[in-house]
């Protein structure tokens, strides 16, 4: 195994429903423990609503835990690809290219000349003239995973972004985090489809309610994810009736 590029240490986020100081605090994630090493994919599973988006926010740096610390080795970068963050919506799609490569460490000049990458990977430059507004999400799934193609950050956190787009796309992009996995990037890929899991990840995170359920190779996560769908289903369905009533 790679030397550690990151860890969590007892993680936990939590927000209140009200701005009364005094509300009771409502846990997404708790005690969340787990190291992150250079070069190897993990993988995170669990039903909507488990704190996955969440957890890749704190990778990304995005926001802060309540409690814990998170150690990132000094001069790491990440970038976080989603379909709901990244983009300036009224900027156009050449501006977010090079706002997004510059923040992730390219200089102006070098930032224009991977302006061509991008075009030919994300096959959208009829469109990198206009609003980012003006987007559907595969689109915008398209500059956005084309841009991270570009911009090799040192994590590189997927959120579904594997799932989007038409069949032509989803094999260039699987295809595209193949060859980075084989190069030696470190990434976090966030998929509800255990195959894409299997595919590209040695390590394997479920989260369930905001707490790790299982951490450890592939296959053996992933079977005891599987397995246990039945009663998630029955629990989720239960939690549900309660909410309505």
């Amino acid at each position: 195994m790679n030397r550690e590029i990151m860890s969590f240490d007892n993680v936990g986020l939590a927000y209140r429903r009200s701005l009364n100081p005094f509300s009771q605090k409502n846990w997404v994630l708790k005690e969340i423990n787990f190291q992150l090493f250079r070069g190897e994919v993990l993988g995170v599973i669990g039903h909507n609503g488990a704190g996955k988006s969440t957890l890749l926010r704190l990778l990304a740096g995005i926001i802060a835990p309540n409690q814990g610390k998170i150690f990132k080795e000094k001069g790491v970068r990440s970038q976080l690809l989603t379909l709901n963050l990244g983009f300036i919506h009224k900027l156009s799609g050449f501006d977010n290219a090079i706002m997004s490569l510059v923040t992730q460490g390219k200089t102006i000049k070098e930032a224009n000349q991977l302006l061509d990458g991008v075009i030919e990977f994300s096959g959208i430059g009829h469109l990198m003239d206009h609003s980012v507004s003006t987007y559907s999400a595969g689109e915008r799934a398209r500059l956005g995973f084309a841009i991270a193609m570009q911009a090799t950050p040192d994590i590189l956190l997927l959120d579904e972004m594997l799932g989007v787009g038409d069949k032509e796309f989803k094999r260039k992009s699987g295809k595209a985090l193949q060859e980075r996995v084989q190069s030696d990037q470190t990434a976090v890929l966030v998929s509800h489809s255990a195959g894409t899991i299997r595919k590209f990840c040695e390590r394997a995170l479920w989260i369930e309610d905001g707490l790790v359920k299982a951490l450890g190779p592939t296959d053996e996560v992933l079977d005891r994810y599987e397995q246990s769908a039945p009663d998630r289903d029955k629990d989720h369905s239960k939690k549900a009736a309660v909410k309505a009533a």
